[in-house]
């Protein structure tokens, strides 16, 4: 049986196309059109994710993401046209699990969402932490014994050479590495002529292999006139 989504907009244009969009990827969709409504179809044990958009009538999307939250632990993408990070912050600190602005890219919309869905079915609570011997960062899980990398409970294949730079990423969460540094610690010699080519082409490969959208990359950042990062989630 295909996972059930609820998509909630009081926007009956956006509901529809949204429901086309994921029953043409396989998925059983529930619609709503306000706060109230989604609170009530949430408590179904059919559905496994939902989709909710902020400004809405009777009960706006914070306010019925948190009583959701009260039952039940299932994933949250919250819709939303307002893109300023004040406001993506207020949403996942209410207890969504992903946040898209309007408008939105229907290709990366299908895909947070089979991320979310991913991490519940295989990992069982989307917010489980620390495992054993392993380093978690969000979507990210990291055996540093075996180097294996794993996304959404799914292991990634990487170079012997893009392993290597996720395992000093993941080790040092947050930690700025200028490009030469890593050149250095990753290919064990000293930085030469077009090192930093040569390690961004590296992190772009890294990028396509675990980023939902590569272009906007949540996890390996640039630091503008610094290096690179693993963001810390």
């Amino acid at each position: 049986m295909e996972p059930c989504v609820l998509v909630v907009d009081d926007d009956r244009e956006i509901v529809h196309a949204i429901a086309l969009l994921l029953e043409k990827e396989g998925y059983q969709v529930l619609k709503a059109y306000n706060g109230l409504e989604a609170v009530e179809l949430a408590m179904g044990r059919s559905v496994q994710l939902i989709l909710l958009d902020v400004m809405m009538p009777k009960l706006d999307g914070l306010s019925a993401l948190m009583k959701i939250r009260e039952k039940r632990n299932l994933p949250v993408i919250v819709l939303s046209a307002k893109s300023e990070d004040s406001d993506k912050i207020l949403g996942l600190s209410m207890g969504a699990d992903d946040y898209v602005a309007k408008p939105y890219n229907p290709q990366e919309l299908v895909a947070r969402v089979r991320s979310q869905l991913r991490r519940y079915t295989l990992l069982g609570d989307v917010h489980s932490e620390h495992r054993e011997g392993e380093i978690v960062n969000g979507r990210l899980t990291y055996r540093p014994e075996s180097m294996e990398l794993l996304v959404d409970g799914e292991e990634v294949h990487l170079t012997a050479t893009e392993r290597k730079i996720v395992d000093l990423f993941l080790r040092n969460l947050g930690r700025v590495f200028p490009a030469e540094e890593i050149y250095r610690r990753v290919w064990e010699d000293e930085a030469a002529y077009a090192t930093e080519n040569t390690v961004m082409v590296h992190i772009r490969h890294i990028r396509e292999k675990i980023e939902l959208n590569p272009k906007e990359p949540e996890y390996v950042k640039v630091v503008w006139g610094i290096g690179y990062k693993m963001e810390k989630k």
